[in-house]
């Protein structure tokens, strides 16, 4: 399995559309960056968050989530609250190839912030928009720019394709379209 640099990943977003909207060179001016990096792609998040709040006092139950739990909100600016994290889901809508493996790691100018950024793997024939988990770990308020970068996706390319494909599996997220809250199949 070796990791795919700049060429291969634009060649794949340029005649397959691994990822679209694709952003050929990296975006860094007046901005936290995006863009395609030496052996990445940096995704930007959207403008739209769901921010997890506890006014209503509720459990976050992963098998039985309870929309109370958080307040949507759309704009240029999110200020997640401090020692809370907010949801949203990147401007790119991704296609991974059959033999691919996307691992994504939060950037350093938020991490320098005490911005955490989780992402679980993008796993062969992922099909969606990604929804992003965005941990505030600091006891202040903080702001994340829409339509800016949050996050590196590295792609490595397997020696062989794998058994079973995540759209094989007729995974629960295939196919996502904004911020997807979790799903447990019944």
């Amino acid at each position: 399995m070796g990791l795919k640099s700049d060429r291969w990943i634009r060649e794949k977003s340029i005649n397959e559309e691994m990822i679209k909207p694709f952003c050929e060179e990296q975006v860094g001016t007046d901005v936290v960056s995006y863009g395609v990096s030496s052996y990445g792609y940096d995704i930007r998040v959207g403008d739209e968050f769901k921010i997890f709040t506890n006014v209503s006092s509720t459990v976050v139950d992963p098998k039985n989530f309870d929309a109370k739990n958080i307040v949507d909100f759309t704009g240029d600016i999110c200020i997640v609250p401090p020692n809370s994290f907010a949801l949203a889901r990147t401007v790119e809508y991704f296609k991974i190839p059959k033999d691919v493996l996307a691992i994504c790691l939060g950037k350093s100018t938020y991490a320098r912030c005490g911005i955490i950024v989780n992402v679980t793997p993008f796993e062969p024939e992922f099909e969606g928009h990604i929804t992003i988990e965005i941990s505030n770990t600091t006891p202040l308020p903080a702001k994340i720019y829409a339509n800016e970068g949050i996050a590196q996706v590295l792609f490595f390319e397997g020696d062989e394709q794998c058994e079973t494909t995540y759209k094989d599996k007729k995974g629960k997220y295939q196919g996502q379209k904004g911020i997807t809250l979790p799903r447990i199949l019944k």
